[in-house]
């Protein structure tokens, strides 16, 4: 399988993030792409297909806002990483403001994805990453996996969280369907919800979003990614969320799975993308599902057997010493 990865991602290293009334190390560190480089060795540098693909799902004043928010922050005397501290809630009434504390608070939804010096660059090459493997799926027609790093499921159009900023697999997908691509089905196996993808493609019927992860009633995001969301519009029916309980293991995992690759064939999409995070593991330091590193083979077997055309991206997964593995056995289902 044709593997991508950009060393410019790394240049993303928020040193603290907010949790639990804490400042903490950030989960999403450097230790992951390490971990994964040493279990996939052989990790191609991406083309570059420029900025146009971004704009064509991310609105341009939060990309603008993405390029500059940190220089804007150093420039306003802040140390370190520009985090939000407020946040407009519902019936507020919409502004244009342009001191930095109201933009991160107007663009972000948490206090765990602050802009490093390094992040704009990062993000950038990420989209890179992701369409430089499309691009190899569409041609060869074989899986591809692209290592994004930081995650990108959780960005919405116009607001970044959950590490993300970004959101590679909904520009992949309208990147596909800019190319000719009929239909798309988008399959989420991170532990959380992809809440920006959903909120991307919500009233749209050429793209199916379907994700298996955590019970919103119990873990982040919390306000996304219930059984009622089904959809609206255009999109009516074509968005589907499998939430589970904490302590799932992978026979529980497997059944759902099934109903969503099931939900697939009946939509016969043209190209499947598979938003993949391996915080589903039972060792991960800030999720609570079950499965173990074998499990991933037969989860990654019972994708392949969909037979489409399909493009793996990278989400979560903070077990450090166990990630690089569980990435390999995931991959290695392709190929079973």
């Amino acid at each position: 399988m044709r593997a991508y990865y950009a060393d410019a991602q790394s240049r993303h290293a928020p040193a603290l993030e907010l949790q639990n009334g804490a400042l903490v190390p950030h989960a999403e560190s450097q230790a992951r792409v390490e971990a994964i480089k040493s279990a996939l060795p052989q990790l191609s540098a991406p083309k570059d297909f420029g900025i146009d693909p971004i704009l064509a799902v991310h609105d341009a004043a939060y990309v603008d806002f993405l390029k500059r928010a940190h220089q804007d922050w150093v420039a306003a005397g802040r140390p370190g990483d520009a985090f939000p501290y407020v946040f407009p809630v519902r019936g507020r009434r919409p502004l244009s403001l342009s001191r930095i504390d109201a933009e991160l608070g107007q663009y972000a939804y948490d206090c765990g994805t602050p802009v490093a010096e390094g992040t704009w660059e990062a993000v950038y090459w990420n989209v890179q990453t992701a369409l430089t493997a499309l691009q190899s799926v569409l041609e060869e027609g074989t899986p591809a996996f692209a290592f994004c790093r930081p995650p990108g499921h959780h960005a919405g159009r116009d607001y970044m969280g959950g590490y993300s900023y970004l959101n590679n697999v909904a520009i992949s997908a309208q990147q596909a369907l800019i190319q000719g691509v009929g239909k798309v089905a988008v399959l989420d196996v991170d532990y959380h919800h992809g809440n920006g993808t959903q909120d991307i493609f919500y009233d749209r019927d050429e793209v199916l979003t379907i994700s298996l992860h955590a019970d919103p009633q119990t873990d982040y995001p919390f306000y996304w990614g219930h059984v009622d969301e089904t959809g609206e519009g255009r999109g009516a029916g074509a968005n589907l969320n499998l939430p589970m309980p904490r302590g799932t293991d992978w026979g529980a995992y497997e059944s759902r799975l099934a109903q969503a690759l099931e939900r697939v064939a009946q939509f016969a999409p043209d190209l499947l993308i598979i938003p993949y995070g391996a915080d589903t593991y039972a060792g991960d330091p800030i999720s609570f599902f079950n499965i173990a590193t074998e499990d991933y083979t037969a989860m990654g077997r019972l994708i392949s057997r969909a037979g489409l055309p399909t493009l793996i991206c990278m989400e979560g997964g903070y077990a450090v010493d166990a990630l690089g593995a569980n990435v390999a056995a995931f991959l290695a289902g392709f190929a079973a």
